[in-house]
């Protein structure tokens, strides 16, 4: 999978950056290097919270799968 991000330095020395692509998730860090790490473990917990559980009829399943 691969995801677009928005880097921006901040005022205050370092970076953040934003996913806009997953609502609410974004990090920061106070080198490049600590952006990216930070920015993994920000979109894997973006992506890893439970939604309202569906409901299961007789012609639908619910599965997870990993991208």
């Amino acid at each position: 999978m691969k995801l677009k991000i928005i880097v921006h330095e901040a005022e205050e020395g370092g970076f953040w950056a934003e996913v806009p692509a997953i609502p609410g998730c974004a990090t920061q860090g106070d080198s490049f290097e600590e952006l990216l790490e930070n920015l993994y473990e920000a979109i894997e917990g973006c992506l890893s919270v439970d939604i309202e559980t569906p409901s299961d009829s007789e012609n639908s399943r619910i599965m997870e799968i990993a991208v």
